[in-house]
């Protein structure tokens, strides 16, 4: 089964300024604005928001 557009991988990255991602995927037709997710970031060693980088 090919994989199609409405279900794209992301990238999310930390706002805590330390480079670390993550990659997911999102449904493109729930959520059309960028995704933000609250995340373990080992860098900085606490959680943070990780957004969606385009």
């Amino acid at each position: 089964m090919a994989r199609n557009e409405l279900r794209p991988v992301v990238k999310l990255r930390s706002t805590a300024g330390t480079g670390y991602t993550y990659v997911t995927r999102k449904n493109r037709r729930n959520d059309p604005d960028r995704m933000t997710l609250r995340k373990y970031d080992p860098a900085a060693g606490r959680h943070v928001d990780f957004r969606e980088e385009r």
